[in-house]
């Protein structure tokens, strides 16, 4: 009666999520185990796990452990962390390198927009409420600065077909940020500060606390709190990469975080566990001068000269989760809401202004609200007489946006095509979607030796309708010491929702009209509400070598074959006439066909027992949209990550490292208007070094610091082709961290 009856509660609490939200979805990896080493990971034995376990031992999957946090330089978006893993580079929003110092994670070569953000395995959905311009450029800096590094357990880093059962987004892959947990008393308290070499690149300073305290036997109570303020590069950075007293780009904008937190964790007894948590996060930017197109206003100028707030990201959440272990398996369960503010002075809308700030006190708002629930039951079972593990699950995804600034930018022409409503001033600023999802996943244990993790998953959204998915993992251990690993899977992306909005109208003036119509507009852009989703079928196959004598080693080759790509469209679809003047007419489009492949490698050697040496590799050896043969996102041709971790004394490590980033090929066509480009400038490779020292003073109380890009080897920006981007040089850091 006992277990039936906290059976019953649990699935009260599940049913408690789904209703009116029906199916709910199960939290993702957050409860995985931590097998990291560094960035090789260990293969245990093979055994009848749980699909996420099988998930984690995957080639296409990295763990950065908060031993690896502490050890590395200090950082306040953990983007400079996870840049360092096999198969991640860090790139502008698309390929036209447009906002190209807002960089972010890029998975294997497939653009940020293909990255999934989990916090605690519930998705980061914020840079939604930002637009997205026709080459798929946003003014973002991503979802990966919503928690600072100390507050970390670890990072999960999921790529290729592991990836593909966290449903829409994930094409390219996932990093999961695991947050401590408010298991112990505990208060820590961390700071940081950074600074250049170069008196025009900005310094970084930071303080945060974590606070967690049992409350009783059933409750615990964490508190977390951090702000942080990153100053903005001098507006004149790149002026050496112009003639005198020609506009030059911008360098990278600065920002101020302040972030809170509050979770409540409640063990009603040994069989269940919920978590109520909220969340405040606000980001505030610190203008450096950076305009979509490269072409300052005098607001801009006045802007950049003081360094002035320009747009401001406030972030709230609140969420339920619920664990429970019964005799049928594991519950596993989350509601949350997230709702973004995304406040902006006015941009210009159209032609060489377009993105570029168009007053000094003149501000707009769009509001974006998304519901994520999952709920998960994974129990054992038997496969065809094998031992198997067995997970069912439900996921809601529903977002809504309210956007009175960008859908009504263009009101001074009426115009009608399709469902576009003709007068700006009647076009319904509220756009929403959404998307149920049901899978189910096995781990089966064929033999001994091999392992398999088929599944199957069925989403159905109100605008794009039904999209069908799976994927098949293997493990086979072929000796004691190597182990072969194959996947492959059909990931999706849904269109988003400026991409689906009619009444969401691109303008590009004369300048930006598609073949065969430069200087022959204006061309207007308009959203789409027949797209289908992005799909891509992401394959691996790889080797995993786990020898007694200390080396570790994966080497393992990708082939994402990526279909139905959302972009602006180039071929005309309608011409309208206005007052005499003529008015061409496209929308977003899905294109047929894109390509990536290309070979990730690391390997690990304990050279001695108080050094340890660690290194991984990417290759790309293929990246290509079909239609033009022009790459998909500016990622290098090849990066190579390297640290050597030398326990110099119990109490201090010491930590060299080195990244060194291949050629960078620029796009050879425009990405929005189909033309040939005038520069195809690419990006020389570099080498950057970092050294790391960590000095444990007492037990519970750390000091680091170092230096990098210790050989002052500075990128700047010149958007010609591919140099699009700022590379920081020579800059010193010191942080602490202290545990009571």
């Amino acid at each position: 009666m006992a277990c039936s009856a906290r059976l019953a509660s649990g699935t009260a609490l599940a049913l408690l999520l789904s209703a009116g939200l029906s199916p709910v979805l199960a939290q993702d990896t957050s409860t995985l185990s931590d097998t990291d080493t560094g960035d090789v990971l260990v293969l245990d034995a093979i055994d009848v796990n749980s699909y996420e376990q099988e998930v984690l031992q995957s080639l296409g999957v990295s763990v950065i452990s908060a031993e690896k946090i502490a050890e590395a330089p200090v950082a306040n978006d953990i983007s400079e962390l996870v840049r360092k893993m096999p198969g991640v580079n860090l790139t502008g929003a698309s390929s036209s390198g447009q906002r190209g110092n807002q960089r972010q994670i890029d998975i294997r070569g497939m653009g940020p927009e293909n990255t999934l953000i989990l916090i605690d395995g519930k998705p980061v959905l914020s840079r939604d409420a930002v637009k997205m311009g026709r080459a798929g450029e946003r003014d973002s800096r991503g979802d990966s600065n919503w928690v600072p590094a100390e507050l970390i357990e670890r990072i999960e880093v999921i790529r290729g077909p592991a990836a593909a059962r966290y449903g829409s987004g994930a094409a390219g892959g996932v990093v999961n940020i695991i947050t401590k947990q408010p298991e112990k008393d505990l208060f820590q308290l961390s700071m940081s500060y950074n600074q250049p070499e170069s008196s025009l690149e900005g310094g970084d300073k930071r303080a945060n606390f974590l606070w967690a305290k049992p409350i009783g036997d059933s409750l615990s109570l964490r508190l977390t709190g951090n702000y942080n303020h990153s100053d903005p590069d001098d507006p004149d950075i790149n002026a050496a990469t112009v003639a005198e007293d020609d506009d030059a780009a911008a360098g990278s904008e600065g920002v101020i975080n302040k972030d809170l937190t509050a979770l409540l964790s409640w063990t009603l007894d040994d069989q269940n566990k919920i978590d109520f948590e909220l969340g405040y996060s606000k980001q505030s930017n610190l203008y450096a001068g950076d305009t979509q197109l490269s072409m300052p206003t005098d607001a801009s100028a006045e802007l950049a000269e003081s360094g002035a707030t320009t747009n401001k990201m406030t972030r709230t959440t609140a969420s339920v989760t619920h664990t429970g272990r019964y005799a049928v398996g594991e519950l596993k369960s989350y509601l949350q809401w997230e709702h973004t503010n995304n406040t902006r002075l006015s941009e210009g809308a159209s032609g060489s202004r377009e993105g570029a700030i168009s007053s000094t006190d003149e501000w707009g708002t769009v509001t974006l609200d998304n519901v994520a629930a999952k709920t998960e039951l994974t129990r054992d079972g038997q496969f065809l007489g094998r031992e198997a593990k067995w997970t069912y699950g439900g996921e809601l995804r529903f977002e809504r946006m309210d956007d009175p600034v960008s859908i009504t930018a263009r009101g001074d022409i009426d115009f009608s095509y399709g469902d576009t409503v003709a007068s700006a001033e009647d076009r319904d600023p509220v756009s929403s979607q959404m998307m149920l999802g049901a899978y189910a996943e096995g781990n089966i244990l064929w033999t001994d030796r091999l392992s398999i993790a088929p599944s199957l998953r069925v989403d159905h959204a109100d605008t794009f309708g039904t999209n069908i998915s799976g994927a098949l993992n293997a493990s086979y251990e072929m000796t004691s010491s190597w182990t072969l690993k194959a996947g492959v899977a059909q990931a999706f992306k849904a269109p988003n929702l400026y991409q689906l909005n009619p009444n969401y109208i691109y303008t590009t003036r004369g300048n930006g009209c598609p073949y065969p119509y430069y200087r022959n507009g204006p061309c207007y852009v308009l959203g789409n509400e027949d797209l289908n989703p992005e799909r891509s079928l992401n394959t691996e196959l790889g080797v995993a070598y786990a020898g007694p004598s200390g080396i570790e080693a994966t080497l393992t080759a990708f082939y994402n074959d990526y279909h139905d790509k959302i972009q602006a469209g180039t071929d005309q679809v309608a011409e309208l006439t206005v007052d005499d003047s003529t008015y061409r007419v496209y929308q977003w489009e899905n294109i047929p066909r894109a390509v990536v492949s290309g070979v990730e490698g690391s390997f690990q050697a304990q050279l001695r027992e108080d050094l340890l040496l660690t290194t991984n590799l990417t290759y790309m050896i293929r990246s290509e949209n079909k239609e033009t043969g022009d790459p998909l996102s500016l990622v290098p041709k090849y990066t190579i990550n390297a640290a050597l971790e030398w326990q110099a004394t119990e109490r201090l490590k010491l930590v060299p490292s080195l990244t060194h980033y291949g050629k960078i090929e620029a796009a050879e066509t425009s990405a929005t208007t189909g033309y040939a480009e005038d520069d195809t400038t690419a990006q020389d490779p570099y080498t950057l070094v970092n050294l790391t020292a960590a000095f444990e003073v007492r037990e519970g109380f750390t000091i680091k610091g170092g230096v990098t890009n210790l050989f002052d080897k500075q990128i700047l920006r010149s958007d010609s082709g591919a140099q699009t981007y700022n590379e920081p040089g020579r800059a010193y850091f010191l942080g602490l961290t202290t545990t009571f």
